[in-house]
């Protein structure tokens, strides 16, 4: 009980932080909790929001049975870059999909995060194409800045016609809204992507080449989430494999 009083507190705080209660949460809100770093205690949480369903406190609310509490086997990197190699050579797949399963795959970006991208998170200086995903921008390779900045025209040019004034690199099918995080998960998912195990992948070996706080920095990440991954990046990968699954197994 006192787990699922601390979920609820821990969800109530984040909805403060988006000026959101919970009576006007929506589904899209939430799963963009459920996704985010700051998300803690889930499978709580939503016992936590079923009890409010049931006191009419909130409503059209649901919350998946199943979570994921971080990675429980072996990641196969090679899969990744093959499915990156696929993204960027298969011209029949939308450029925006493309680069939003890129953006998965090689920065670990949430679809949540995907999804708040506006097109001045893309910047090109010099031929030097950078997107801003946290506090330092990330250089783009050629093939990835080429789907970035085509996203951008697109953007900007509809924006020229007069057909939108939406600042969001992936608008969403209501004016002037994103696409929410649901809707870019379930177009990433269509790739062939499975989300929690990509994005694991890629914070795994991101975190065998780099510092936690320059993860942190130009990932978006929290730090203490940073430091953790460089720590499993460093030790042996089955003893944390094993230890997240006696975490899991006491959950």
């Amino acid at each position: 009980m006192k787990q699922h009083l601390r979920a609820g507190v821990y969800l109530l705080n984040w909805l403060e932080g988006q000026n959101l209660t919970l009576a006007t949460c929506r589904q899209d809100d939430l799963e963009r909790w459920m996704i985010s770093d700051d998300a803690r205690l889930r499978q709580e949480a939503g016992h936590f929001v079923r009890w409010a369903l049931s006191q009419k406190i909130t409503r059209d609310l649901s919350f998946p049975a199943e979570r994921w509490n971080g990675p429980s086997q072996p990641m196969d990197d090679e899969a990744r870059w093959s499915m990156a190699r696929h993204l960027l050579h298969d011209a029949t797949i939308k450029a925006e999909d493309r680069l939003a399963g890129l953006l998965l795959l090689l920065y670990a970006q949430w679809p949540a995060a995907i999804s708040r991208l506006t097109v001045d998170h893309i910047e090109e200086t010099d031929g030097v194409v950078r997107i801003r995903l946290g506090a330092v921008p990330v250089e783009l390779p050629a093939p990835v800045a080429e789907l970035a900045l085509q996203q951008v025209a697109v953007r900007r040019s509809h924006a020229v016609l007069a057909r939108t004034d939406s600042p969001w690199l992936f608008p969403g099918g209501q004016p002037g809204h994103p696409i929410s995080a649901w809707a870019m998960g379930e177009r990433v998912r269509k790739l062939g992507i499975r989300l929690a195990e990509a994005r694991s992948t890629a914070l795994f070996q991101l975190a065998t080449e780099l510092p936690a706080a320059v993860l942190a920095r130009t990932l978006g990440i929290d730090i203490t989430v940073a430091v953790k991954w460089q720590r499993a990046a460093a030790g042996d990968w089955a003893a944390y494999a094993a230890e997240v699954s006696r975490r899991n197994s006491k959950a």
